[in-house]
C-alpha cells in the first residue's frame, strides 16, 4: 500500500499495557472495537457487559475517550474528543457456535492487556467468523438428538417419550444445518407443528407421558429463554432499550412456537383439555435425572461444537443449576426455584471465566438457562392459555419465573464482583469542557519548588513536533490519561 495513503498517527496511541511500542492506527482501532463488539453480540452477551468489557479494550490501549453505544443488533463507537471525535457504526446480524465464543473470548482476554495488535485482531476476527464446525453434520445432527432426550427425561421422564424425542431432536437437527436467511424467521413455526402433529398422534398409542411438556424438548434451542432471562437482566441493569426489545422479541418468538402447537392440535382433533399439562410423575430410578444431565451437557457439546476442555466446565454447572433448582423447588415452590438455580450457578460460571484453563461465560450460562427452561415455562403458559382459555394465571406465573431467574444471575454476579473486587465507586455522569476555554489551573507557589510538580522550576519539558509538551504533566489542557502513564 502506498504510504502516502496510510492515515497519519498520533503519538499518544500507544497501549497502556506498554506491549507494543508502535503507535496505534486509529482508524484500524476503530474497526477492531467494532469487530470485538460485533462478536460479542452474536455471543449474545447483554449490552452493559459488551460497554463494560469494550470501555477496557480501549482504555488498554490509551483511548480513555472512546464511547459506546451497544443495542441489540447495532454498535456505535466514537472515538477522540470535542471536535476530534469520528463515529463508526456496525449492525450486527451473525450468531456464533460455542467454538467461535471459545475463540472470540481468548482473544478478548489478550485485547484487554493490548497484547494485540488491531490490525492482527481484525484478521483473526475474520478467521473467526470463517471457523468451519469442528464436527460434521452427521456428528451435529446426532448431538441435537442427544440433547433432546436428555431434556424429554427431565420434563416427561418416561422411555417411550425419550425414545420419540430422541427421533424429533434428529429431524430438527437436520433441518436446522440449513443456512437459508428466509427459512430461519419461519423454521420455528415449522418446526413447533410438524413435532406436535407427530406427538399428537403418537399419544394415543405410545405411553410418553405428558405430552405438551414433551414438545418442550425438540424445541428447546428454539425458545428464548437465554433472551428473555438477559432481556430482563438489561432491565435492570437500566438498559431499557436493548431489554425491551429483547423480552419483546422473545415474547413474540413464544408465540410464534405456540402458534405451531396449536395449530398441529386443531388438526389432530385435541380438546381443550389436551393442552393442560399434567403433573410430572415417573417410575423410573432415581439416577435417571442425573443421567439426563449428563445427556444435555453431551448434545450441547457435539451440536454447538464446543471446544473439548470445556465440557467438564458446562456439567459442572449444570448440575450445580439442576440440583439447586431440584432442591428450591422442594422446599419453597417450583415459581422461584429458578431463583435458586441460577443464584448457586452465577458463581461457578464466573469463577470459571477467571481460570486460566477455565470456559468463557457464556458457554457455560447458555446451556444452563435452557436447563433451567424459563422460555419453556412461558411456552407451556402461552399454548395452556390460548387453547385452553384458562392459562393467564400460568403465563403470569411463567414470566414470574423469568424474573426470578435473572435477580438470581443479578444478585450472584454483584456477590462475586464483592468478594474478589470490592465496592467501588464509579463517575457515570461528566462533560467535558471545550480546550479552547478550558482555564489552567495553576499549582501553588511552594509546588513550583518541588521536583516532579507540574510547573516545577527543576523539570524543563520537552515539546513534541506539535508544540504541546510531552511530559503530559503541565501542559495547558493536558490530560495524563493511560497512554501518558504508559510513558
Amino acid at each position: 500500500m502506498d504510504h502516502r495513503s496510510r492515515p497519519r498517527r498520533r503519538r499518544d496511541d500507544r497501549p497502556a499495557s506498554g506491549r507494543t511500542e508502535a503507535p496505534v492506527d486509529q482508524a484500524v482501532l476503530r474497526r477492531f472495537l467494532l469487530g470485538l463488539a460485533e462478536g460479542m453480540n452474536a455471543a449474545d452477551e447483554s449490552v452493559d457487559r459488551i460497554g463494560e468489557t469494550m470501555t477496557a479494550v480501549a482504555r488498554a490501549y490509551g483511548r480513555a475517550d472512546t464511547d459506546f453505544v451497544v443495542l441489540p443488533r447495532a454498535i456505535l463507537v466514537q472515538t477522540g474528543t470535542q471536535d476530534e471525535s469520528r463515529v463508526a457504526i456496525r449492525s450486527v446480524s451473525a450468531s456464533f457456535r460455542f467454538d467461535q465464543i471459545a475463540a472470540l473470548y481468548r482473544l478478548i482476554e489478550q485485547a484487554r492487556r493490548g497484547a494485540v495488535e488491531p490490525l492482527d485482531g481484525i484478521r483473526r476476527l475474520n478467521d473467526i467468523g470463517s471457523m468451519r464446525p469442528r464436527h460434521g453434520w452427521l456428528v451435529r445432527t446426532f448431538g441435537h438428538a442427544v440433547l433432546t432426550t436428555g431434556l424429554a427425561l427431565l420434563l416427561a421422564p418416561t422411555w417411550q417419550g425419550a425414545i420419540v424425542a430422541f427421533v424429533l431432536g434428529a429431524a430438527v437437527g437436520l433441518a436446522k444445518l440449513v443456512r437459508s436467511p428466509t427459512l430461519q424467521l419461519v423454521f420455528p413455526v415449522f418446526a413447533s407443528f410438524a413435532c406436535a402433529l407427530a406427538v399428537f398422534l403418537v399419544a394415543p398409542y405410545v405411553e410418553i407421558g405428558d405430552p405438551i411438556r414433551l414438545l418442550i424438548a425438540p424445541l428447546a434451542t428454539f425458545l428464548p429463554g437465554g433472551m428473555l432471562t438477559t432481556g430482563t437482566m438489561e432491565l435492570a441493569a437500566r438498559e431499557m432499550t436493548a431489554g425491551a426489545s429483547r423480552l419483546v422479541f422473545g415474547l413474540v418468538q413464544l408465540a410464534l412456537l405456540s402458534f405451531g402447537i396449536l395449530a398441529a392440535g386443531t388438526l389432530a382433533g385435541i380438546g381443550e383439555s389436551g393442552y393442560v399439562p399434567l403433573a410430572p410423575t415417573s417410575g423410573l430410578p432415581w439416577w435417571v435425572a442425573p443421567f439426563g444431565v449428563l445427556l444435555f451437557a453431551l448434545g450441547n457439546h457435539l451440536h454447538f461444537s464446543a471446544p473439548p476442555s470445556t465440557f467438564g466446565w458446562v456439567l459442572l454447572v449444570l448440575a450445580v443449576a439442576y440440583g439447586a433448582q431440584a432442591a428450591g423447588a422442594a422446599l419453597i415452590g417450583a415459581t422461584v426455584s429458578g431463583f435458586i438455580g441460577a443464584l448457586a450457578m452465577t458463581p461457578v460460571v464466573l469463577w470459571i471465566a477467571s481460570l486460566r484453563n477455565g470456559a468463557p461465560s457464556q458457554l457455560t450460562f447458555l446451556p444452563a438457562f435452557w436447563l433451567l427452561v424459563p422460555g419453556a415455562a412461558g411456552l407451556l403458559g402461552l399454548t395452556q392459555a390460548v387453547g385452553a382459555g384458562a392459562g393467564l394465571e400460568d403465563f403470569a406465573t411463567a414470566l414470574t419465573s423469568v424474573m426470578s431467574i435473572a435477580l438470581g444471575v443479578l444478585i450472584g454476579v454483584a456477590l462475586y464482583r464483592t468478594v474478589h473486587r470490592g465496592a467501588e465507586e464509579v463517575a457515570q455522569f461528566h462533560v467535558e469542557v471545550p480546550a479552547a476555554l478550558t482555564e489552567e489551573d495553576e499549582p501553588p507557589l511552594w509546588a513550583r519548588f518541588l521536583p516532579g510538580t507540574p510547573r516545577s522550576i527543576w523539570h524543563r519539558p520537552s515539546h513534541g513536533r506539535d508544540g504541546r509538551e510531552a511530559g503530559g504533566l503541565g501542559g495547558r489542557g493536558a490530560d495524563p490519561g493511560p497512554a501518558a502513564a504508559a510513558t
